[in-house]
């Protein structure tokens, strides 16, 4: 048996770990994959009389529709994406000027600086959708949908309209739960003020990942809780309890998201911002479920994801001074 190290590129977060070892694990002559998220690395124990260089390009073509290379050489980004950031920065602004000027006419309520209203949630998750950690997620939780359909030679779509059933219920049912956790241990202003800015810092920090700063320091859940849903394949309610257990995975835009619904201290306010997020989350995974284009791996997307990052950090910072205004921590810098 002969041990190999590979560079790996396109990792996010957690989920990518998983996916890369199903995907690498399933080969014949690989006896077990282990990847190292922090070093960006994959090591692989096969029998395989074949040159570490070849099995970079057989193992890169396995994964690479789900965005990651392997390669025996650590290789430097190319240097045009680095440039994205000049382009993204005034999309982002533009965005962002827009949104404070139909907040501020009262058309768009986002609740930036206040309780985060099911408006603001559903365009996070449109966001989040678009990005390329959650795209990721997108995809591991779709191949296992479709692994089990392809194992009960069934259709494709019912395993997939079974996950989005159970991903908008789920995240509506326990939004609500976070809600009325939130009435019961009896969140006050300056609890909920806190809770506030705690999803604020997290926001930021979200802005911060997608523009390509700090991107290996992620809020994230441990990757563990995957396990029970890798052991039950052959369910018949697989699907559905995966789009539930979506609520649970590492995801920083999710997990800002169920802040606001604990801060909420309602169950229908809770119910409502989880559902509304799932719903923008809709589209972009209904196109990932059914086969269509992925933008996440477009070459439109670097753009895209810092731009949306310029957005995200801005709204970030707005709550977050606002936040600490009511709190009367900082004078208000803006009446927004």
């Amino acid at each position: 048996m002969k041990k190999y190290t590979f560079h790996v590129r396109g990792t996010h977060c957690a989920s990518c770990k998983i996916l890369i070892e199903d995907i690498l694990n399933e080969q014949g002559f690989i006896e077990n994959a282990l990847v190292n998220l922090k070093k960006e690395i994959v090591e692989i124990e096969t029998d395989s009389d074949k040159s570490p260089e070849e099995l970079a390009l057989i193992l890169t073509d396995k994964i690479k529709p789900n965005g990651y290379v392997l390669t025996v050489e650590k290789r430097i980004e190319e240097k045009m994406e680095d440039n994205t950031i000049w382009k993204a920065i005034p999309i982002g602004l533009l965005f962002l000027i827009l949104f404070f000027i139909l907040q501020k006419s009262g058309i768009l309520n986002l609740g930036i600086g206040g309780k985060t209203t099911p408006l603001a949630s559903f365009i996070i998750g449109i966001i989040a959708s678009l990005s390329s950690c959650l795209a990721i997620v997108g995809g591991l939780v779709l191949s296992l949908s479709a692994k089990i359909a392809q194992d009960e030679n069934e259709s494709t779509k019912k395993p997939f309209i079974l996950f989005h059933l159970g991903r908008l219920l789920g995240f509506a049912v326990l939004g609500g739960v976070l809600g009325f956790i939130g009435m019961a241990i009896g969140i006050n202003f300056v609890f909920s003020a806190v809770l506030g800015l705690i999803a604020s810092l997290v926001m930021v920090l979200l802005g911060l990942n997608l523009i390509g700063i700090f991107t290996k320091n992620k809020l994230t859940l441990p990757s563990h809780i995957f396990s029970y849903f890798r052991k039950i394949e052959h369910s018949t309610y697989t699907p559905i309890l995966i789009g539930l257990g979506t609520f649970f995975l590492p995801c920083g835009f999710t997990q800002s998201m169920q802040i606001a619904s604990l801060s909420s201290g309602s169950f229908t306010s809770g119910f409502l911002i989880m559902f509304a997020f799932a719903l923008g989350t809709l589209p972009v995974l209904s196109l990932l479920s059914f086969g269509s284009v992925s933008f996440a791996h477009s070459k439109h997307a670097p753009l895209f994801f810092k731009s949306a990052g310029v957005v995200v950090l801005g709204l970030g910072l707005f709550s977050l001074l606002a936040g600490l205004a009511g709190l009367d921590i900082i004078n208000p810098l803006f009446n927004i």
